[in-house]
């Protein structure tokens, strides 16, 4: 999502750069899910990233306030589309806290739908669209503009699997090591989520993935807790690009940073 300045800069402004990922729409720990929601559902997130690592590379914290609403009649077609508030609490006084404002959407098809016994959920959507685009001024673009799609079905004790790719703004999304104009801006995702009812019917637990030489690439494992109807509580550690080689462009930075401790309070209407 974003590049640098100064190389001495770079640092905390290429870690940050992970946190622009979040304008979320419905998902699993990271990635989008294949779930939209309904008509007159209406979800707000309380979303924090805690970082694991106390060294300055390690990238800042990052908070995320999220409403979301589910706007089709249609039981078969759904469409949910949110805004974020999205920052890192003015971490290094950085340009990205400056423009904490992006938008979402999903538009897909649960399974079995229309009638199709073992038809997979199918989802369409973007994310990331910000609202300012001058890295030639400042190096700031929150523009990422990523655009996916994913399938996902339920198979009986193993749970849901889902997959699909993606694709989005070479130029947001460019770091020292992967400018713009590289393939820096697509990749897969990947994910496992299932119910835990052996355990108990209100925990949940998920594994997801996604790849790409960017700020967004992680691999996330976490699990929720349905205190009510209303109300849940996602914990998961991120862990950002797992199998990316450090190149000497890189400045010796991770793109994403350290690991992250996150929590994800889902609170619906």
């Amino acid at each position: 999502m974003k590049l640098g300045r100064i190389l001495a800069a770079a640092s905390a402004i290429v870690a940050l750069a992970s946190s622009m990922a979040l304008a979320t729409p419905s998902t699993q720990i990271w990635i989008p899910s294949t779930d939209v929601k309904s008509l007159k559902d209406i979800h707000i997130d309380i979303d924090n990233y805690m970082r694991l690592s106390p060294k300055s590379d390690a990238g800042p914290n990052y908070y995320n306030l999220g409403l979301s609403a589910g706007v089709l009649p249609f039981e078969n077609i759904k469409l949910e589309v949110g805004i974020d508030y999205l920052t890192t609490g003015f971490q290094n006084d950085n340009q990205f806290d400056n423009h904490p404002i992006y938008f979402n959407a999903k538009l897909g098809t649960p399974e079995d739908a229309f009638g199709v016994k073992g038809l997979p959920a199918f989802a369409v959507g973007a994310y990331g669209l910000g609202t300012y685009d001058k890295p030639e001024v400042n190096g700031v673009s929150t523009r990422q503009n990523i655009v996916y799609g994913l399938v996902g079905k339920t198979l009986p004790v193993i749970g849901r699997l889902s997959a699909g790719g993606y694709y989005g703004s070479s130029r947001a999304l460019a770091s020292a090591g992967n400018p713009s104009g590289t393939k820096n801006n697509s990749g897969v995702m990947a994910s496992w989520d299932r119910s835990m009812p052996e355990i108990n019917d209100k925990l949940w637990l998920a594994v997801d993935y996604m790849s790409g030489n960017n700020f967004n690439g992680e691999i996330s494992v976490g699990g929720s807790w349905a205190f009510s109807k209303q109300i849940s509580v996602i914990l998961g550690v991120v862990f950002f690009n797992p199998f990316y080689n450090i190149s000497a462009a890189d400045n010796g930075l991770l793109p994403g940073g350290k690991p992250a401790l996150t929590t994800q309070v889902d609170i619906a209407f």
